[in-house]
């Protein structure tokens, strides 16, 4: 008897069983989905939306385009960016394709605007309104910053017209028209220096605590806000969010875009001036041609300043950067030679190397350099070698000497393992050498991740005031062209002591000031990312096979051709990508893709 009670309890528990996973067929448990009633209860939620375009900003990490330009190559033979390089770009292929994340960023952004004003943020009406504003602000900013990447990626000449992308203003919803034209370039130009008001209108120009009313915004003094409510909104923990100042930067960043000739179709003057004035009132704000940083050649390796670097503070050439976060060692252990365990990724191309200067200021083709193709590495420029790992350099913790010589005994050596370097160089910039990969005693350190650095700001002025207004020419403020190369040259340790005898040469040529400073950018801003944007918004020559050094006996040196690059005129522009293309017949491609 009592077996069978037992028998029948055990079918009822199993028969509810059962059905409680049949009703959850036909009616499915509550998941984790928040509606937007719910998501303005949360303002943790809302700020969310903006945190998502923050994580998508490109500049959060190192690309190293240039392995798809004349400055470099990768030993990474599945990387998408040497197939870029070697001509297998396409509009179904784009490693540097920025539709997607740039578009997704600005959907979060847009729904920001829509939601930010429906979530209150603090008890207090006027705290909960600055608020409401910074958010606004930075949203605004960020719209701008990523529609400067969009442009950048994939605007080009289409049909004859400079075209640019679809303007989204509104979060799309599943009841939205996706089928949108592009707008016009200048279209997207005006919309965004628009973005760039509104978030102007809103942002300090920087965060940081105020000890009175009279260093507050008068937006802010006329809300009648406190110090100290001030303070919680606009102050030292804000420091890192987009500012007024960065927003600027990203208005001087798009403002060169505009002006350089594959995006200025007519040549208009008044471009390159808008850029020039844009970078030149950044500058005067930092004292000119004195804010220029004296350690900022090596500011990914001023091991002290980085690693007692204050929470959310800055080195004086940084003006935007991302965490510096833990201790890590990645970019070292894709870059180290493999002698000191790393591999080697980003192999600096003979083009680059040639591109630096003698000491004396020469470039190494002029008659007056002094440079003998014998001692290659010798009286150069300061920079190659802190860029650069040439053969018998010194690097890694314990100073290891560098052997990249085809009979090298290691495995540093050119073409020696699948590790080692392609050209004859690895690189050195960006890695710190206390970093230790050795299995045995594995260590890493803080870096720095900028999104801006002054540097940047400084040669957008020098370019744009040379064309705007020639070399010489100080404008209203008080620094020319020359004076910022000069500047910048003479910080590098570069003809200090025959007082740049070759820049006084050029100082007014034009053509000549043009080319030293697209030189001088070049090679300031090696490996962040610049190069293979700057050679297209400048419509330069984009197929100059990448060369490399073959040394044998350590002092026969011959340059060798180690990639081709294959690219066509049209490809001075991005293409959109094909499987939009397919899906939205309403966007045009741009011509030859």
């Amino acid at each position: 008897m009592k077996m069978k009670i037992n028998i029948k309890v055990g079918f009822l528990i199993a028969s509810l069983v059962v059905m409680a996973s049949c009703a959850d067929m036909f009616d499915p448990a509550l998941e984790n989905i928040q509606n937007k009633d719910r998501l303005r209860e949360r303002p943790d939620m809302v700020q969310g939306l903006l945190i998502n375009a923050y994580l998508r900003i490109p500049t959060n990490s190192f690309s190293f385009s240039e392995v798809a330009t004349d400055d470099a190559v990768t030993n990474d033979l599945n990387s998408g960016l040497l197939n870029t390089g070697v001509g297998q770009w396409a509009s179904n292929y784009n490693p540097l394709d920025q539709w997607t994340n740039s578009q997704s960023a600005i959907q979060y952004l847009n729904e920001m605007l829509a939601e930010v004003e429906n979530t209150q943020y603090a008890a207090n009406p006027v705290v909960n309104q600055m608020f409401i504003n910074r958010m606004k602000g930075e949203t605004y900013g960020l719209r701008a910053l990523f529609m400067y990447h969009l442009l950048r990626s994939h605007a080009g000449v289409a049909d004859g017209v400079l075209m640019g992308v679809p303007i989204l203003l509104e979060a799309q919803t599943a009841n939205s028209d996706f089928n949108i034209p592009r707008a016009t370039f200048e279209a997207c130009m005006q919309q965004l220096y628009a973005d760039v008001e509104r978030a102007l209108e809103l942002l300090p120009n920087n965060y940081n605590n105020i000890n009175n009313e009279s260093m507050m915004p008068a937006l802010y003094r006329e809300l009648g806000a406190q110090t100290g409510e001030y303070n919680r909104v606009f102050g030292d923990d804000a420091k890192q969010l987009v500012s007024g100042r960065i927003v600027r930067a990203i208005r001087t960043q798009a403002s060169l875009l505009a002006a350089s000739p594959a995006f200025n179709l007519d040549n208009n003057q008044a471009k390159w001036a808008d850029a020039a004035n844009y970078a030149g009132n950044m500058l005067a704000e930092i004292g000119g041609i004195s804010g220029l940083d004296p350690n900022g050649v090596t500011w990914y390796n001023n091991v002290s300043m980085i690693d007692n670097l204050g929470a959310g503070d800055n080195p004086s050439e940084i003006l935007w950067r991302g965490s510096v976060g833990g201790p890590s060692n990645n970019l070292e252990q894709q870059n180290f030679p493999p002698t000191l365990f790393g591999n080697g990724r980003v192999n600096p191309s003979q083009n680059l190397v040639d591109a630096f200067p003698m000491a004396n200021g020469y470039p190494i083709s002029n008659p007056s350099s002094g440079y003998s193709g014998e001692t290659p590495y010798t009286n150069r420029d300061p920079r190659l070698r802190q860029f650069i790992l040439v053969n018998g350099s010194t690097a890694g913790p314990l100073n290891r000497t560098i052997n990249t010589a085809q009979d090298s005994e290691t495995i540093d050596g050119l073409n020696r393992v699948e590790r080692s370097t392609r050209t004859g160089y690895y690189m050195r910039k960006l890695l710190r050498q206390d970093v230790n990969l050795d299995p045995v005693a594995n260590t890493g350190q803080r870096h720095l991740q900028p999104r801006i650095r002054y540097t940047e700001i400084f040669l957008i002025y020098a370019e744009a005031a040379n064309e705007a207004f020639g070399p010489m020419s100080s404008g209203s403020f008080g620094f020319s062209a020359y004076d910022v190369i000069k500047a910048i040259r003479a910080r590098a340790g570069v003809g200090v002591e025959n007082g740049d005898a070759y820049l006084e040469s050029i100082r007014s040529d034009q053509a000549a000031m043009r080319q030293l400073i697209r030189n001088e950018r070049r090679l300031e801003l090696s490996f962040e990312g610049f190069r293979f944007w700057d050679l297209r918004r400048w419509k330069s020559n984009l197929t100059e096979n990448v060369r490399g050094m073959r040394i044998l006996n350590q002092n026969n040196y011959s340059s060798i051709n180690v990639e081709n690059r294959v690219f066509r005129d049209y490809m001075i522009y991005g293409p959109i990508p094909y499987s939009e293309m397919l899906k939205f017949s309403a966007l045009q491609q741009n011509t030859g893709w």
